[in-house]
């Protein structure tokens, strides 16, 4: 590969080569190429008349350096997309890119990492424990004598899109939950679970300043929000503004953007929370890139703001530049 790093560009223009960045390796992959194909299309409606789509594999730094792109529009969810991995290329080559950095991408996409950054920042999150497969299988697999009360929740520690997630009602349910989880990653985090509202929250910068969303209540068919019920129309109803008392919604988007600003996020950010019948809320966990398809939740908080779709994504092209 040739020389990659660029001289640092000071604005987008319409003519600006802008690579969408979708697909990628991640079990994530289906969902990621329906949010780039809709945020490629809205550039082009938006008038960038030099964007191109960019299926994202192991090959990714030639062929960005091949189609001479200056903006990367990242459109990727899940492991190398969310994770730092691309993020860390791209700064390598010179090219910006969207949403957040390096650092707050790796630490946000480890649930453990997250949850212990946001507990020392004084938020709340839910008691859980987190088995380790890396080293030994065995041992991690001691561990699963857990001791504290039922229903769990069992969750790969770095997947997205509720991949690998299962719910366990009871101690004999749990050895094949973390088994399943743990096809999916080294570590499986077992975290208590808390019937209520599931609720999301979004930050999006407007004009360099971090604005918080609405607050979306989803109400689903399903036992609880499953990725079935994240991706099949009709099994999810969107609630917006969620019915939530003005005191708990006022506490809510305040300590959103706190998670925000305590993982070190920028650009754009999603929190996701479970709220109990008494109002008590926890955060469950953050996403630095969001679902952009035709049934993601921060496109419907955004249009609740007046922000169209096209409105959004172009918001979301600037963040390349804060």
């Amino acid at each position: 590969m040739s020389e990659c790093i660029k001289s640092p560009i000071i604005s987008i223009e319409k003519t600006t080569r802008i690579g969408v960045l979708y697909g990628g390796l991640s079990s994530e992959r289906e969902v990621s190429l329906r949010s780039g194909k809709n945020c490629h299309e809205a550039l082009e409606r938006l008038g960038y008349t030099n964007t191109v789509c960019m299926d994202v594999g192991r090959d990714i730094g030639r062929r960005l350096e091949e189609e001479g792109i200056e903006v990367a529009f990242l459109a990727l969810h899940g492991r190398y997309g969310e994770d730092g991995a691309i993020q860390g290329l791209l700064e390598m080559m010179g090219i910006p890119y969207t949403g957040n950095r390096l650092t707050a991408s790796a630490l946000a996409m480890n649930k453990g990492l997250t949850k212990k950054i946001l507990a020392d920042a004084g938020l709340p999150v839910l008691p859980s424990v987190i088995l380790d497969f890396s080293k030994h299988q065995q041992q991690a697999m001691a561990g699963v004598a857990y001791q504290d009360t039922y229903p769990v929740m069992v969750k790969p520690i770095d997947e997205g899109s509720s991949v690998g997630m299962v719910k366990v009602n009871s101690p004999s349910e749990l050895d094949s939950a973390v088994q399943k989880a743990a096809k999916y990653a080294n570590s499986v985090m077992i975290e208590q679970y808390i019937p209520g509202k599931s609720i999301t929250v979004g930050v999006i910068n407007i004009d360099g300043e971090p604005t918080v969303t609405p607050i979306l209540e989803l109400r689903t068919r399903t036992e609880w929000y499953d990725q079935e019920a994240k991706y099949t129309e009709g099994l999810t109803e969107f609630i917006l503004p969620a019915e939530l008392p003005d005191e708990v919604t006022r506490s809510i988007q305040e300590k959103t953007l706190k998670a925000h600003s305590a993982l070190g996020c920028s650009g754009i950010s999603r929190t996701d929370y479970v709220v109990d019948a008494e109002y008590r809320f926890y955060i469950l966990e953050v996403n630095t890139i969001p679902g952009m398809t035709n049934l993601s939740d921060l496109p419907a908080q955004a249009k609740t703001m007046g922000i169209g779709y096209d409105q959004l994504v172009e918001y979301i092209l600037k963040t390349a530049l804060d």
